[in-house]
């Protein structure tokens, strides 16, 4: 081997590894980035934030039904809104989930969302929801938790998107770690 190929060689290698490590950060951020883009398009069913209500509001109306959840081990019991609620489109309504912890120990829990039919996502938009913040359930507690929305009204304007007459509005919790501050209650609590 000479001299003048041992150079490629670390290059090569260097090279690869910056593939590498390019490649892995691209892998870590693929989950944020495509959390983002679903926001942003309402792609699968993500739904809108809006900080307040819709200015217009429609004559025609749509269906909203809701749907619960709760992931394999989530040991609360929760439950969506039984009926169906009709409003206009731009007109701001509210429904109630209810979470119960039926269990002898303090609970967290992380609700994820999603519409039905995927289309319906851009336009179903959330000004306040129980899904934006950890929810943290002591034993025995049950908790009727409120979401805020409105159909935006330019969902009659978008040809893959005007003819939905209903949406399914689904939530599923999972278990989360409790906050610190609530550790540093339950430690003093044992002393």
């Amino acid at each position: 081997m000479s001299a003048g190929q041992t150079p490629n060689h670390a290059r090569t290698v260097w090279k690869l590894l910056a593939v590498v490590a390019a490649m892995g950060s691209l892998g870590f951020a693929s989950v944020p980035l495509y959390d983002l883009f679903c926001r942003v398009t309402g792609y699968g069913g993500t739904t809108s934030v809006a900080e307040q209500g819709s200015d217009v509001v429609l004559d025609q109306t749509i269906l909203v039904r809701f749907d619960a959840s709760l992931g394999d081990d989530m040991e609360w019991e929760f439950e969506a809104p039984s009926e169906p609620m009709e409003i206009r489109i731009g007109e701001t309504g509210m429904a109630f989930y209810t979470a119960y912890n039926p269990t002898d120990r303090t609970i967290a829990g992380t609700a994820t969302y999603n519409v039905a039919p995927y289309s319906a996502g851009l336009y179903f938009s959330k000004i306040a929801c129980f899904c934006f913040t950890e929810q943290v359930l002591e034993p025995g507690e049950r908790v009727e938790m409120p979401v805020t929305f409105y159909v935006d009204p330019e969902i009659v304007d978008d040809p893959d998107a005007n003819g939905i007459h209903a949406i399914t509005l689904s939530y599923t919790f999972y278990e989360t770690d409790l906050p610190e501050d609530e550790y540093a209650a339950l430690d003093g609590d044992s002393e």
